[in-house]
């Protein structure tokens, strides 16, 4: 169980970032609906070669500064 929360609002701005860093990801790949968390996390895990840890914890600092531009 994902230990992040991330809002449908959160997500749109988050989902920028996460495209930046990951420009081969695909709209699949980034689809997301509230309360899916562990979903995305284990989806981009595996089309990232990066382990869950990694994942939640990019997402989450991410979610950190959601003004920033930065991942």
């Amino acid at each position: 169980m994902a230990t992040l929360k991330i809002t449908d609002e959160e997500w749109k701005v988050l989902k920028l970032k996460v495209l930046r860093k990951y420009k081969d990801l695909s709209e699949e790949d980034l689809a997301y609906k509230e309360g899916q968390e562990d979903e995305l996390i284990s989806r981009l895990a595996k089309r990232v070669k990066r382990d869950r840890e990694y994942i939640i914890f990019t997402l989450a600092k991410g979610l950190q500064n959601l003004e920033s531009n930065r991942l």
